[in-house]
């Protein structure tokens, strides 16, 4: 079976997928290329059950792959801007998925414009958004790091 075989589908997230997002921020090339700093279970548990899924506001999908957690998209406010973030285990990286699942989220999500903030250093990610029509606008400055903000009007 070749990588367009696969079923990539999104859902909503159940509290068992908190399980395998928490492992895939974890992981330490994920982690090297994000500039993100995973957090401990227990406060990424509370970040995500208060501040993502208790956010009505937010729009979150786990995205499977064959029926497997593969990762997580979500969009939210940040002041008067919404944002979209993803997060893909490292099995599913290189394969088409990502841009497959981001496609169907951006189906979904309906607010336009949407903005992204990868990590400058993260070329793959720039990549990602920018197939699916987001534009560079400009660099935004998280911690010491410098990150890409691209618009989806």
């Amino acid at each position: 079976m070749s990588d367009d075989d696969l079923d990539v589908r999104l859902r909503d997230v159940v509290e068992a997928d908190l399980e395998f997002f928490l492992a895939y921020e974890h992981e330490p090339e994920a982690v090297r290329r994000s500039r993100f700093t995973p957090r401990p279970r227990e406060a990424f548990l509370r970040h995500w059950k208060a501040n993502v899924l208790g956010d009505e506001t937010c729009f979150v999908q786990t995205v499977t792959v064959d029926g497997a957690v593969a990762g997580s998209i979500v969009a939210w406010w940040h002041g008067h801007r919404r944002f979209i973030g993803y997060w893909l285990g490292r099995p599913y990286w290189g394969r088409g998925i990502g841009s497959r699942a981001l496609g169907l989220f951006l189906a979904r999500e309906e607010n336009r414009p949407l903005y992204a903030d990868p990590f400058s250093g993260n070329t793959g990610s720039i990549r990602l958004v920018e197939k699916h029509g987001f534009r560079r606008s400009g660099t935004v400055r998280h911690g010491e790091d410098d990150h890409v903000l691209l618009v989806l009007d």
